[in-house]
């Protein structure tokens, strides 16, 4: 691979970023994507999660650089939950999750400079214990809930209320670091390759 390739992360996400520079792969420059996020009718969340990793991928530029690209889905059964922007929806969401499993998927694609993609998905089983009034009440005031899939954040103060999980950890926060390496490392990126 060319010396000067660089690793851009398609994603604004901080987590990401942060999963990344912790395994050495230290994204050079973080260029996130806009694209319509919207379910398709009948659409399952490990479709969606594989489509929008795919599509952001797509839509990222950068040719001539490593490019990788993520997204996160949380599902219970073939219900999609959102990225939770209201208080409501994340109340909403926790309503759904309390007391039961649920599954998150996390697609990642990478895109090396000359044109080759490889994407894998990654599928994770969460345990939530029956949420009382006054926890879920808790959650909310935090605000942790912003902008996450599902309505919580595994990372954070949710993290109390997970009985138990089967799968990526990581893939959960946003980014399965054991595929991601697997990802980029198949397609020859190396980190410190930029000149």
């Amino acid at each position: 691979m060319p010396a000067h390739a660089r690793l851009v992360l398609a994603s604004a996400s901080p987590r990401r970023r942060d999963l990344l520079a912790g395994i050495g792969f230290a994204p050079d420059l973080v260029a996130p994507t806009d694209i319509d996020e919207t379910e398709r009718a009948g659409e399952l969340p490990r479709d969606l999660a594989v489509r929008l990793t795919l599509e952001k991928l797509a839509a990222a530029g950068h040719a001539g650089d490593f490019v990788l690209a993520s997204d996160t889905v949380v599902g219970v059964g073939r219900r999609i939950l959102p990225k939770t922007v209201t208080a409501e929806e994340a109340r909403a969401c926790l309503a759904l999750l309390s007391g039961r499993n649920h599954r998150v998927f996390t697609g990642v694609a990478v895109r090396a400079p000359d044109g080759r993609v490889s994407s894998r998905l990654s599928m994770t089983r969460v345990a939530v214990k029956r949420l009382s009034a006054e926890e879920t009440d808790e959650y909310i005031a935090s605000g942790e809930w912003q902008g996450k899939a599902g309505g919580y954040g595994i990372q954070g103060r949710f993290g109390a209320h997970i009985m138990q999980i089967t799968g990526s950890y990581t893939g959960v926060m946003g980014l399965p670091v054991y595929e991601t390496r697997q990802l980029l490392v198949g397609l020859g990126y190396r980190p410190g390759s930029v000149s």
